[in-house]
């Protein structure tokens, strides 16, 4: 009689039920593992409720290794080479859901984040993931067998062959929460890089702030640190009654709340007309005060920048917004409309990490190889935002979520993706990875 022998399946945690944390608990299902997935909310994948203003911003075709900040982008854009922006768009696909492009910008056809969040729902129902929710993980050990032993608030205590934290960061929470991740990561021996708030609003001190609070506008704006050039952006700024806000403002938050940590000035220039080149400007400034130099100042920058941009500047420069512009003359028009190409605004802070998008720091990413497994802790994996790998707007962090939680969760399961790099399985069908 022929013996049957009966190989049990790896059994794998995944801690944290947000972007990351599903995918990968859906892919070492995928891959014949025996998945727990624990959550600390009622619900899992909240935090997707909220991106892309609620449509959920999942990806970008425009990609590019410029959109993120890491170690080590080669180990990066090796690990975007085994799941890309097309794969996931395969994924979503092969769940049912629509997805469309907008200049790059990938979004499910309803225009709902809850359209995606639905289908992860879906997707770890038909894989049958086990779901705990509201059990947040308190300790997470291993044990002289090699198993993991892990603990949550409501007194459980459970062994798994494998663990795969994707606990997410504090951005977008209340002050103290999401801090479990790097606590975990901590206790196992890795180094976990200074957090700091990113795609967040910039906090000023100029006192013209509340006097331009509310007015949108397109804007390049040029980050200086300690006085030089670190970056620069384009698209629509937002004033506030506290600072600036806006994508382009986002884009640079990273490097601001950084610099700002470290002890060093920072200030960005507005260029308020972006599009204008110096000449043309000078010769529509010539023009201007040939045909309107009879107005009050007020009435003579009427029809170029928002009103509350012209009285700042007008006052600004030391003048009277009931002053003909005539008299003024035409030196000091000049000056103040020069001045709207590089207007100074001093930036004293960053908002509150409940007010960010994303968070950028976290466990080390040297100290995780190309499969996101720890090189300190055989078994244990780290997938999306609680690694030190951060993206600008634009969908680009979702990706970061969809590929990590995708690499983690299929080598966990057994599956290794080791040989897709040593083949050099990048993009295969899509564009150039260094575009």
């Amino acid at each position: 009689m022929r013996r049957i022998i009966m190989q049990n399946k790896t059994k794998i945690a995944v801690i944290g039920a947000g972007a990351s944390g599903m995918m990968a608990a859906v892919t070492a299902a995928k891959y014949e593992a025996e998945v727990t997935l624990f959550e600390k909310n009622e619900r899992v994948g909240k935090k997707i409720l909220a991106t892309g203003n609620g449509k959920c911003n999942l990806g970008n075709t425009e990609f590019s290794m410029d959109q993120y900040y890491c170690e080590d982008k080669e180990k990066l854009r090796k690990m975007f080479g085994i799941f890309s922006v097309w794969d996931a768009i395969t994924f979503f696909e092969d769940t049912g859901l629509m997805v469309k492009e907008k200049n790059g910008y990938l979004y499910p056809y309803s225009e709902q984040a809850s359209s995606v969040l639905d289908v992860l729902r879906m997707e770890l129902d038909r894989a049958e993931v086990k779901l705990m929710t509201e059990a947040e993980i308190v300790c997470a050990d291993k044990n002289a067998e090699g198993m993991f032993i892990i603990k949550d608030t409501k007194g459980n205590s459970c062994l798994f062959d494998k663990v795969i934290i994707a606990c997410g960061s504090p951005a977008g929470l209340k002050k103290g929460e999401g801090m479990t991740g790097y606590k975990l990561a901590e206790e196992f021996g890795h180094q976990v890089k200074d957090v700091a708030a990113g795609l967040v609003q910039l906090k000023s001190d100029e006192t013209f702030i509340k006097g331009l609070s509310g007015v949108r506008c397109q804007a390049k704006v040029t980050l200086l640190i300690n006085g030089l050039k670190a970056d620069d952006e384009e698209g629509e700024l937002q004033f506030t009654d506290y600072g600036i806000s806006g994508i382009p403002v986002f884009q640079m938050s990273r490097q601001v709340s950084y610099a700002l940590k470290e002890g060093k000035d920072v200030s960005v220039l507005v260029d308020f007309y972006p599009d204008q080149p110096d000449n043309a400007l000078s010769c529509m400034s010539r023009l201007r005060y040939k045909g309107q130099s009879h107005k009050t100042l007020e009435n003579y920058f009427t029809g170029t920048l928002n009103k509350k941009i012209n009285m700042v500047m007008i006052k600004q420069a030391g003048l009277k917004p009931d002053m003909p512009a005539g008299k003024a003359g035409y030196e000091k028009i000049w000056e103040i409309t020069q001045k709207c190409k590089e207007f100074p605004v001093h930036i004293s802070g960053v908002n509150s990490m409940e007010n960010a998008q994303v968070c950028a720091g976290g466990v080390s990413f040297e100290q995780v190889n190309t499969e996101l497994e720890s090189e300190i802790v055989n078994g244990l994996y780290f997938a999306g935002e609680i690694v030190d790998v951060d993206g600008k707007c634009g969908g680009y962090n979702l990706q970061w979520a969809w590929s990590s939680g995708y690499i983690a969760g299929r080598n966990a399961a057994g599956s290794s993706t080791r040989e897709m790099i040593d083949n050099e399985h990048y993009w295969p069908d899509g564009p150039d990875m260094d575009k």
